[in-house]
């Protein structure tokens, strides 16, 4: 990933690099930087990151191959970058005008927008579609609909209290941002934490994977029209919230992390035979989808992404794994108390909608045994560390969430936090999606998109 950051001395831009498993990350900086040139044409991924900057940061990037808006959407202006160095409330001034599309030479060509308002649940998106028939030529989402200008509100905050709004990136995310956002602090002020409270951390982290596991399958048979399968993942949904509800007081698993370990203490008597009769449920309803016939011929051979657009343009989480990229954080870079735990990750070749969806159910199975393992090392012992105070310094904490691989970058000075810079999955799968969608049909779109697990609030930050 790439970001930028006021300092006295000019802004300046930072390159994080992961250079494979069980090696060091590499942080590359570009002291007093306005002005950058563009990576994207041999590292496509950054693509994002450089547009970003430029919007939020002020830094000039030249010879983009994507020279359009991301997050500030054509037709609308921003007074100062929102995290550049001058002071101040930005204002806005523009009315939002049509997004850049490419013009497309064909006969009987038509257009769709779908959004921002969509049915149901589902989070604000804007869709254009260009299509023949059910054929789709091009796609183009708009996102940034409901940026909240995040890493910005985390400037100021004392380094404690940044937990706050870390686990409200994302709804569905709460342990495993608050797990990130902790793991940067504490690597930046020299935080040892308690191997109980490890222990801890690793247990709630797979339980918010296995809900959103469940509510994966429950979306993915709804757009197949399962409506009994629907129903079932939903249910099984419930039951583990319902568990980490009694577990800790909050079925969504809020409050509990903090820097240096966690809040309180929790007593998992009884979680084991609980999460035994939930993974025989799961394993017959997992079974059973993968039975169903027009289940898997609405999954096999839609949305397919190959593993070189996969590894270019940034994939990662089960729908990297699904393309043939054996990546993990829990086992690449161990973190928490993974390192004490066994697991298997799950990989794929197809990179079709059904290898997404059985690396999901696999990552589901192994969820479980994960959360039996870590409740079954529980010791008794500290839960927390102390944080020193008005200390300075910069850190970076990750995790493996369920939809892949997410970062925090944090520089403090004075016990306060100067920057803090996420990079969730979501922002990176919704810029691989659209590669599955180009050349497909306006049938499948739907079941493609339930397929990558995507959230617009990791994008929208």
């Amino acid at each position: 990933m790439a970001y930028a950051r006021p300092t006295p001395h000019g802004p300046e831009v930072l390159y994080l690099i992961n250079r494979g498993r069980g090696r060091p990350f590499l942080l590359l900086r570009i002291p007093g930087a306005r002005t950058v040139p563009s990576l994207a044409p041999m590292v496509p991924l950054l693509g994002w990151y450089e547009r970003e900057m430029r919007e939020l940061s002020g830094i000039e990037v030249t010879g983009h191959p994507e020279p359009y808006p991301l997050l500030i959407h054509e037709g609308r202006h921003l007074s100062i970058p929102p995290l550049g160095a001058d002071a101040g409330e930005p204002t806005w001034s523009g009315e939002t005008a049509t997004p850049t599309m490419p013009e497309i030479e064909a006969d009987q060509v038509q257009d769709l927008v779908w959004g921002p308002v969509r049915g149901d649940v589902v989070e604000t998106g804007e869709f254009h579609f260009s299509y023949i028939g059910e054929a789709i030529i091009h796609y183009h989402a708009r996102l940034g609909y409901k940026h909240r200008g995040v890493e910005r509100r985390f400037q100021g905050l004392p380094a404690a209290a940044g937990v706050y709004l870390a686990e409200r990136v994302s709804g569905v995310g709460s342990v495993c941002h608050a797990l990130a956002y902790c793991q940067a602090v504490e690597a930046a002020l020299g935080i040892d934490v308690p191997p109980r409270a490890q222990l801890l951390r690793t247990l709630l982290a797979e339980i918010e994977r296995l809900y959103n596991h469940f509510h994966y399958f429950a979306l993915l048979a709804k757009t197949t029209t399962l409506k009994v399968a629907s129903a079932e993942g939903e249910l099984l949904e419930e039951r583990i919230k319902q568990i980490a509800g009694r577990l800790t007081g909050s079925r969504f698993l809020r409050h509990l992390l903090c820097v240096g370990g966690v809040r309180h203490d929790i007593d998992t008597q009884g979680l084991d035979s609980l999460l035994t009769e939930l993974g025989h449920e799961a394993r017959a309803y997992l079974d059973r989808l993968n039975r169903t016939a027009s289940y898997l011929d609405r999954l096999i051979g839609t949305g397919v992404l190959g593993s070189a657009a996969a590894f270019d343009q940034g994939a990662t989480g089960p729908v990297a794994r699904a393309s043939g990229l054996d990546r993990d954080m829990r086992r690449d870079h161990p973190y928490a108390a993974y390192e004490l735990l066994r697991f298997l990750v799950p990989v794929r070749e197809t990179g079709d909608a059904k290898a997404r969806a059985d690396v999901r159910g696999e990552a589901l199975r192994e969820a479980l045994a994960l959360a039996a393992q870590a409740s079954a090392r529980l010791a008794p012992g500290a839960i927390r560390a102390q944080i020193p105070p008005q200390a300075s310094g910069e850190g970076l904490g990750w995790c493996e969430t369920p939809r892949g691989s997410l970062f925090y970058a944090v520089h403090i000075e004075e016990g306060r936090l100067a920057r803090v810079k996420i990079k969730s999955p979501s922002f990176s799968n919704w810029r691989v999606f659209p590669f599955t969608v180009h050349g497909s049909n306006m049938m499948d779109y739907a079941i493609n998109e339930a397929s990558f697990g995507l959230t617009i609030a990791g994008a929208d930050r």
